[in-house]
């Protein structure tokens, strides 16, 4: 059975297309202003990559900020559920998920069957998110691709105090004044948001098998800060884009009916 996810955050759109539970294709994309042509984009560039047409595929599995507006998915599921079947499928002993997306952080919860028991969302505050890490790139003057490698050690042991983005910009703004190294700045950045977001989960009480999804997990400074702030071993999905680990859910979830 050929399966497909498209989940429409508030950053990207992803999409995925699996034979049974084989990959056959994925795709990412910056999101648009319509949530209509971000579906239409992400899903053509899928279908090309696996040589396909959107008629092949027997169902798609909707989910994400816009969910609703996606023209072509059989049902819509919600990020939580997604999330839990991708990183299950993945890491069958995942308990808990971390997923940091560009607007908000989730902490959910999963028995041994892989089903949801409990969760935390938080997509009040941007200092637990991607958009917290683009802020501050931008501040910094280094891609966000590169920020994660310069920010894994450090020289100086900085702290950045405020949980506030504004309040966060303006602490590092006066670092950069006093001449301290980005390196150092960019660790205490992420030393900063790992324990914002190891607050959230330690809500739920931490499990120790911990896998963390979402763009950000791509950030390997965040990802060495929050497993040191846990104090467990986080994983991501094996051999795949945590990303997409969304879009993934909902092909799978497709696949069961």
């Amino acid at each position: 059975m050929i399966t497909a996810g498209c989940d429409l955050g508030s950053t990207t759109a992803k999409a995925v297309i699996l034979d049974n539970q084989r990959l056959l294709a994925s795709a990412v994309i910056p999101a648009r202003l319509d949530p209509v042509v971000s579906a239409q984009e992400v899903m053509a560039l899928c279908l090309a990559k696996a040589k396909m047409e959107i008629g092949q595929i027997e169902r798609i599995v909707g989910t994400g900020y816009g969910q609703q507006q996606i023209p072509f998915v059989s049902r819509c599921e919600s990020e939580i559920s997604c999330h839990a079947r991708g990183a299950f499928f993945h890491h069958p002993q995942t308990r808990m998920i971390i997923d940091i997306g560009g607007q908000d952080a989730k902490v959910t919860k999963l028995d041994s069957t892989g089903k949801v028991i409990q969760y935390s969302y938080n997509d009040k505050c941007a200092a637990g998110t991607g958009r917290f890490l683009e802020i501050m790139a931008e501040a910094l003057g280094v891609s966000l691709e590169k920020m994660g490698e310069a920010g894994r050690s450090c020289v100086e042991k900085l702290s950045i105090s405020n949980q506030c983005v504004i309040f966060a910009e303006t602490e590092v703004v006066s670092l950069i004044n006093e001449e301290k190294a980005v390196g150092d700045i960019l660790n205490a950045l992420f030393r900063a948001m790992a324990h914002r977001v190891a607050s959230q989960a330690r809500s739920l009480s931490v499990e120790k098998d911990v896998v963390m999804t979402g763009g950000v997990a791509k950030n390997i400074g965040v990802f060495e800060a929050l497993g040191q702030s846990l104090g467990v071993k986080i994983k991501t999905p094996k051999d795949f884009d945590p990303q997409i680990n969304g879009a993934l859910g909902a092909a799978l979830l497709a696949q069961e009916g």
